[in-house]
């Protein structure tokens, strides 16, 4: 089988680059609801038990991670020359409303676990058809690993306004249009990103250009697919390191809320903090892509780990016990965090083209859809650990917490998140694209197709 490869290696304007990354805004306004306020929705607001509460979220989780598989697959045997934008097209309405959906109050507590578990699978189904042929997309737009690290750093910061707009806006906007329960508020919030993040998905799918892809006498079989991504240890391993380091940031994500209502007793400053996370993550980015210059994406990845670590063992140590204290740990975390989600984003798409050299087999769709299960079951699992452990001392939602309950919310912020770290670490150290080995090998794929033209 001839592999797929592009046939315009040339390079996008940052114009170009720039309107591709701003989707990220849109996905983000569902997604960082989701990460820093679903959970906490369930227990607080509709009130579901602690455990049952995180028992839905790994099972909507584990299934996001099913059919981001099957969205990749789907994406893969669409056709090379087809390409994803239409996607983005067709997605955004549905996922937009599937994400108000998910949000909609249940009206009889009995059945509510059953009700919100029925709306969280609806829009991750959703958001795996939309979001996964827009990741795909970042193979196409270029195949310079400099375009795709200053892609991935915009992605971040399109991504951090989408935070910002969330964590300062959601109970402002929701509130704005709704009165009362605070149910009620996080729905009319949801109404609202849901039409904006419609008409900027579909604005980038009908703008935005994909670099040409030679197409395939067939779509791969699963087989083939699978086969060529367990013989992609770049892939492999930098999927393992994303894992453990998302495992990290959800666990420090979720804790944020429950740190700053329980231990500081200022829910309103948990709120604050998680926007001042989203601004400390703007400014992180250029330092990232600075480092990235210097360092190389492996160098980059060590230097965020090792931070990530230092930054916890110092809070462990410290114990700040006001919001002003926790602030500055809180956003010095999300510089880390960003680091590697710019790191992950940018090598992710290279892991593509060394496949392709390894195997004789180009899979995009396939990459990233796995690429997302992976992240998800992370997510999920990481979600139902610190579930587990609230539960396993004594929390209960909206009450005063004993002196053991707060001892326990305050290390599961410290301690799950630096052994994460530590392990990303050194999952990273097996990965074999070394500084420059990307464009080597962009450059011995080109040679092949040229002689192949021959």
């Amino acid at each position: 089988m001839t592999p797929a490869v592009l046939t315009e290696p040339e390079r996008p304007t940052r114009t170009r680059l720039l309107l591709f990354a701003s989707g990220d805004f849109a996905f983000n306004l569902y997604w960082q609801s989701v990460m820093l306020f679903l959970l906490f929705y369930y227990t607080d607001a509709i009130r579901l038990p602690v455990e049952t509460a995180a028992l839905t979220y790994l099972i909507a989780s584990i299934w996001d991670g099913i059919v981001n598989l099957i969205a990749g697959m789907v994406v893969d045997a669409g056709g090379a020359r087809r390409g994803h934008s239409r996607w983005l097209v067709l997605g955004a309405a549905p996922l937009g409303l599937s994400f108000a959906v998910m949000y909609l109050p249940p009206p009889d507590i009995w059945w509510a676990a059953g009700a919100v578990l029925a709306g969280h699978i609806l829009f991750r189904t959703a958001y795996a058809f939309v979001n996964v042929p827009y990741l795909a997309m970042s193979a196409r737009i270029s195949q310079d690993s400099g375009d795709r690290a200053l892609v991935a750093g915009m992605r971040v910061l399109f991504g951090t306004a989408a935070l910002f707009v969330v964590t300062q806006g959601l109970m402002r906007i929701g509130g704005g249009f709704a009165a009362g329960d605070v149910a009620n508020v996080y729905f009319a919030a949801a109404i609202a990103f849901g039409i904006v993040g419609t008409i900027l998905l579909v604005m980038v799918g009908i703008t935005v250009r994909e670099l040409p892809v030679a197409d395939r006498a067939r779509p791969p079989s699963l087989v083939a697919c699978v086969a060529s991504l367990a013989g992609n240890r770049a892939f492999l391993t930098l999927s393992a390191a994303m894992m453990a380091m998302v495992a990290a940031s959800t666990v420090l994500n979720k804790s944020v809320l429950y740190y700053y209502k329980y231990l500081l007793n200022d829910e309103a400053s948990g709120r604050d903090a998680l926007g001042m996370m989203g601004l400390a993550g703007v400014v992180a980015v250029p330092i990232w892509i600075l480092a990235r210059r210097r360092l190389g994406n492996r160098g980059t990845w060590f230097l965020a780990t090792t931070a990530g670590v230092a930054i916890l063992a110092t809070f462990a140590i410290a114990r700040p016990g006001d919001t002003m204290t926790t602030h500055p740990f809180m956003m010095g975390l999300q510089m880390a965090m960003t680091g590697l989600n710019i790191i992950f984003w940018a090598m992710l798409p290279n892991t593509i083209e060394y496949g392709e050299r390894t195997t004789g087999l180009r899979v995009e769709g396939t990459v990233f859809g796995v690429a997302a299960l992976l992240q998800r079951v992370a997510i999920g699992a990481a979600t139902g650990l610190l579930g587990v452990a609230l539960g396993s001392v004594g929390y209960v939602a909206n009450v005063p917490q004993g002196p053991a309950t707060l001892e326990g919310i305050r290390w599961s912020i410290i301690l799950l998140p630096i052994g994460f770290f530590a392990l990303s670490g050194v999952l990273m150290w097996f990965n074999p694209l070394t500084r420059n080995a990307h464009a080597a090998i962009v450059a011995e794929l080109t040679q092949r197709r040229e002689s192949h033209a021959d």
